[in-house]
């Protein structure tokens, strides 16, 4: 049985399905051997379509210029953009709706809304080298000064800097009454004292760079603090919730990919006179691989719907945790699996499942690792039981 999505999803569904295979997944190889880049003039043509299928920040309400999907759109959107490999489907942005709810007039025409529009692009900058899933263990520093702050530290992983005019920053409080407090800020990306250190190349190939930036005494107005002074774990708490839905949704996209693909070249490969389809042990490989599909898809709808209904919080921060930790290593052994079936054409750069086996991999890392989610998931299990989580 077919989950029970609304007739306008389904539209939706098949909407953005039709555009990510005649217009994104045609790239794939391309962009594979172009460090990621789509042909030359193709983007700008995509950007324009993205914007006329409504999915130009579709996280935010319309009435800011943005998409106003429901969580639930969201996820069946992300799930099929989850279907192509290389980044390609990054087309479609999503900027964080929390910081657009915190956000001064001032700061929404100078930032937000221009990266709604697409006229401006952000990046986010939380990591730090000796800080990942453990974001209190920043060492990047706010000290407060007549007018402002000077911003000091490090940061890794600056995803999509490449690419981007300005930088959400996430630092601690130097002094004052909220000393160690944490707090996020705009920084335009040429302020002095913003400085790449290095760009180190990654297992993916996309064009979005994850370089180490330093920040150096980069002196930051008043004005560019984003809410207040504490505020700042609260809005990277949301932001993980979201992105960890998102993950999931984007895992079994890549799942469904891997498996049509496989399933269809165990059909076509013959050995030793059959379809090594009929091979009890391939059969096994895609039947294990289909079940969990459907697992974690039933998990990310299912999740999405609870977002859109307003339920609690707190438990749906463990279970954005059990989406990812789930979804994404579902991913990760579908893949595994999809490179088997295809053998040595499943080690070549050109074919799907070896792109899929790299770039799925950071899904069990970033926005929380797996071991996070289960100490996540553990903790509410404790607090709460197993009703509270599952039902």
């Amino acid at each position: 049985m077919a989950y029970p999505l609304p007739a306008s999803v389904r539209k939706q569904q098949k909407s953005v399905r039709t555009f990510v295979d005649q217009e994104l997944i045609p790239h794939e190889i391309y962009a594979e051997m172009h460090e990621g880049e789509f042909p030359p003039g193709v983007q700008a043509r995509l950007e324009r379509q993205v914007s006329d299928l409504g999915l130009r920040a579709m996280n935010i309400p319309r009435d800011l210029g943005g998409g106003g999907l429901s969580f639930l759109e969201q996820a069946v959107v992300s799930e099929q953009i989850g279907r192509v490999t290389n980044g390609l489907g990054w087309i479609v942005t999503t900027p964080a709706r929390c910081i657009v709810e915190a956000a001064t007039p001032k700061q929404m025409k100078t930032w937000v809304e221009p990266t709604i529009r697409g006229d401006r692009s952000e990046c986010y900058a939380i990591t730090e080298a000796e800080a990942g899933s453990d974001v209190d263990a920043i060492r990047t520093t706010a000290r407060p000064s007549s007018g402002g702050y000077f911003i000091d530290g490090e940061k890794w992983h600056v995803t999509s800097f490449n690419h981007a005019d300005h930088l959400i920053v996430q630092a601690k409080i130097d002094g004052g009454p909220n000393d160690g407090a944490h707090a996020l800020f705009f920084i335009d990306k040429d302020s002095q004292g913003v400085d790449v250190l290095r760009t180190p190349a990654y297992s993916h190939t996309y064009s979005h760079h994850h370089p180490v930036v330093a920040f150096n005494s980069v002196k930051v107005p008043a004005e560019n603090l984003i809410g207040r002074e504490g505020q700042g774990m609260n809005f990277t708490h949301d932001w993980f919730r979201y992105e960890r839905l998102m993950i999931a949704a984007r895992c079994c996209g890549a799942a469904e990919r891997l498996i049509d693909e496989a399933s269809s070249f165990a059909k076509e490969r013959k050995a030793f006179g059959r379809p090594v389809i009929e091979n009890q042990l391939i059969q096994a490989m895609l039947a294990d691989s289909v079940t969990e599909l459907w697992a974690a898809r039933l998990m990310t709808y299912r999740l999405a719907e609870a977002h859109d209904a307003g339920e609690d919080v707190k438990l749906l921060h463990a279970q954005c945790s059990m989406a990812k930790l789930y979804a994404s290593e579902m991913a990760n052994r579908v893949a595994d699996r999809a490179v088997q079936i295809f053998g040595g054409r499943g080690y070549m750069r050109e074919n799907v499942a070896e792109r899929f086996y790299r770039e799925l991999r950071v899904d069990r890392i970033w926005e929380g690792t797996s071991e996070i989610q289960r100490i996540i998931i553990a903790g509410q299990l404790a607090k709460r039981g197993a009703g509270a989580l599952v039902g």
